[in-house]
């Protein structure tokens, strides 16, 4: 099945499982943010993965509505710690009514997840579970890591790669073992189609820091937002790393500056250009990429079946999805 049919599919059940309630002021922000668009990707993989591994993809679309139900609470939490204006090119959940009411509809939403799961039996349930309880301890550990970074001057490589690896990809893993999961796969197949997605969420976090800065076109977020809250990305760290003293004092104390401005995101830039980060960034991207489908060739599925993983991995790198 096609992506766009998963997609839809989602759609559908999200649409049936969603309804209005009372009070207005906890449900419409959920209402709001749960049909802001995006991509779906998580969702997608928990669908996509069940068929892979010889389940029926409806199977799957409570445990899919979870995960997109969580990443969203997510969401609405972090723009709220960014102060971000924007979420996918409208306003976020805190700008368009306020931060208590953003805070409890989050609060609200992340329950919502865990109800979803009831519709599993206790075989199924209790490894979903686990694996979600996992997943959403880790991703608020990276989400501390991140905002401990931003008062950080010095941050590694390596502490920079965990922090993303649990903010952003250990969702992604969760989302295709889950499928794995509610269709029996054995469980050498479960761990490889998670690492598959691990090392697949690098490279796809890598790629929004490069986007953040270089993207052509807007594509739903703050131009530069990256730079503009000193976040310490990828091409920051990298960019410290390679500069001569008189460059890493100059990134240093544009960082240490908090104004919105056009002059910093400007020189800041400049400086990632002339050290050539863009392409160092886009040689990890593809590492990991290629990391990603060593654990493809180790599933015990059709050839078929690890081409369209391998197409997967190419459409999402290239944001054709």
């Amino acid at each position: 099945m096609t992506l766009d049919h998963y997609k839809q599919l989602f759609l559908q059940h999200l649409s049936q499982k969603t309804e209005k309630k009372q009070p207005n002021n906890l449900y419409d922000p959920i209402d709001y943010i749960l049909n802001l668009g995006g991509k779906r990707l998580r969702p997608i993989l928990v669908l996509m993965s069940c068929d892979l591994f010889g389940g029926k993809s409806t199977q799957a679309l409570d445990a899919a509505l979870a995960i997109e139900m969580f990443h969203n609470f997510t969401l609405i939490h972090d723009d709220i710690m960014d102060s971000a204006p924007l979420r996918r090119g409208e306003k976020t959940v805190h700008k368009k009514w306020n931060e208590n009411t953003a805070i409890l509809s989050g609060d609200a939403l992340m329950i919502l997840a865990y109800k979803m799961f009831d519709s599993y039996n206790a075989d199924t349930y209790k490894p979903l579970l686990q694996l979600f309880n996992q997943t959403a301890l880790e991703v608020c550990e990276g989400q501390q890591y991140d905002m401990d970074f931003e008062t950080q001057n010095e941050v590694s490589l390596n502490q920079y790669l965990k922090m993303i690896s649990y903010k952003t990809s250990v969702l992604i893993a969760a989302a295709i073992k889950m499928g794995a999961i509610i269709a029996k796969a054995d469980e050498s197949d479960a761990d490889n189609i998670y690492n598959f997605g691990l090392n697949l969420g690098v490279a796809f976090q890598l790629q929004d820091d490069y986007l953040d800065v270089f993207a052509d076109a807007d594509f739903g977020k703050q131009k530069a937002g990256d730079i503009i809250k000193n976040k310490k990305t990828f091409l920051f760290i990298k960019c410290l790393e390679l500069a001569n003293d008189e460059d890493k004092k100059r990134l240093l104390n544009l960082y240490g500056k908090n104004q919105n401005s056009d002059t910093k995101i400007d020189e800041v830039t400049a400086l990632f250009n002339k050290y050539e980060i863009p392409k160092v960034l886009q040689n990890d991207i593809e590492r990991y990429t290629h990391e990603a489908l060593k654990y493809v060739q180790n599933l015990f599925v059709s050839d078929n079946k690890k081409e369209i993983l391998k197409k997967f991995s190419e459409d999402l790198m290239s944001r054709t999805i």
